[in-house]
């Protein structure tokens, strides 16, 4: 450690979080007050990687825990055992987790098994359904057992986790860094483009959807394509086995459907901001596209993101082929409707989460 710095330790393991620690990252370096170190598990592999680039973020230590078709006890076991070790060895002041991944759960609790400080980022995210988002809800959960500093990204996180006895002096709003990061890469010059043509993306790959319901998703877009002659789908498929053997088999071929190996995090921005809407079970993209006013209909159950539903800019349709045809459809023929959506506002915040979490960090630790 810094003799003049303490250490702050950003654990990420996946896309999404490295995507919503690079603002933390970015201002802890701007910052100067912490040396950040930045451990990754590579619970994912080739789309963290991706991030890791393309935000520049300095790697201190890569646990490499990734293997083919690993089930979540082998995720878990890998990631804790290697941030244990790696805690110990770097002895941070404070160890800084993002969502609800395994690798986020792993992190904090080594942390706690150290006795060192835990900052969760984008804490108090509920569902009230521990399976849905699988594992995801339990996962996130668990961290706030653990987490002394808990950095909501809206006064309804905030509230969600008051319900749950956190003290409301171990809790601050800050707004999500997803739309930091958003601001970010735009700034480089992401870029903005109308196409010729109406476009859906469509993004999905969460467990839960897994089997049946991507079919129906898969299903649902071989209907809209023969309801509406001008519409093409743009469908980066995620690296997941189950996602892709699906996909593939359904959609392969479709002369109007472009099936895409993942996107790099600009390239995916272009794409969103190139779409006309957006079908998606990520959560990122529930916060990402209203700032682009890109209508979402999240293919999803549930939602731990109420306030994107709340202020009209994203649907919860579910994965049932016939109500993501008819609220795709209804969205393509009611030019109003479709306008009340692409105008509701992004209610996650305003791109300077990043920095108000180092400065309370800041606070707190020195």
């Amino acid at each position: 450690m810094s003799k003049h710095r303490p250490r702050l330790m950003i654990v990420i393991g996946t896309r999404p979080e490295a995507i919503k620690l690079a603002p933390v990252t970015l201002a802890a370096m701007h910052d100067g007050r912490f040396e950040p170190c930045v451990v990754r598990t590579s619970q994912h592999r080739e789309m963290l990687d991706q991030m890791i680039e393309h935000f520049a973020l300095p790697v201190a230590v890569d646990l490499d825990i990734m293997r083919h078709d690993q089930d979540l006890a082998q995720i878990t076991t890998a990631a804790l055992e290697g941030l244990y070790r790696t805690i110990a060895e770097r002895r941070p002041a404070c160890v800084v987790v993002q969502g609800d991944t395994t690798t986020t759960f792993c992190g904090a609790l080594a942390a706690f098994y150290h006795r060192i400080p835990v900052a969760h980022v984008e804490a108090g995210l509920r569902t009230g359904d521990r399976f849905q988002p699988f594992p995801e809800e339990i996962n996130r959960r668990l961290t706030g057992q653990v987490t002394d500093f808990h950095f909501a990204p809206t006064e309804g996180a905030r509230s969600n986790l008051l319900r749950e006895g956190v003290p409301a002096s171990r809790i601050w709003v800050t707004g999500n860094t997803a739309i930091d990061a958003l601001q970010i890469t735009l700034a480089r010059g992401a870029g903005l483009a109308s196409p010729p043509g109406r476009r859906l993306l469509v993004t999905a790959h969460r467990r839960e959807n897994h089997g049946a319901p991507m079919a129906a998703i898969c299903d649902a877009l071989l209907r809209l394509m023969e309801r509406f002659d001008d519409l093409s789908v743009r469908f980066p498929v995620h690296l997941s086995p189950r996602v892709r053997s699906t996909v593939f088999e359904r959609l392969r071929g479709h002369p109007r459907i472009a099936l895409e190996e993942p996107l790099g995090y600009a390239d995916f921005v272009r794409a969103m901001a190139e779409s006309t809407l957006i079908l998606s079970d990520s959560g990122g993209v529930q916060e990402e596209a209203p700032s682009l006013g890109k209508p979402v209909l999240v293919l999803r159950e549930t939602t731990e993101r109420p306030e994107a539903v709340e202020v009209g800019a994203a649907v919860l349709v579910g994965t049932d082929a016939d109500r993501i045809v008819s609220e795709v459809s209804r969205l393509l023929e009611d030019a109003a409707r479709y306008e009340r959506m692409a105008s509701a506002g992004n209610p996650f915040g305003d791109g300077t989460a990043g920095r108000r979490i180092v400065e309370l960090l800041a606070d707190e630790l020195l």
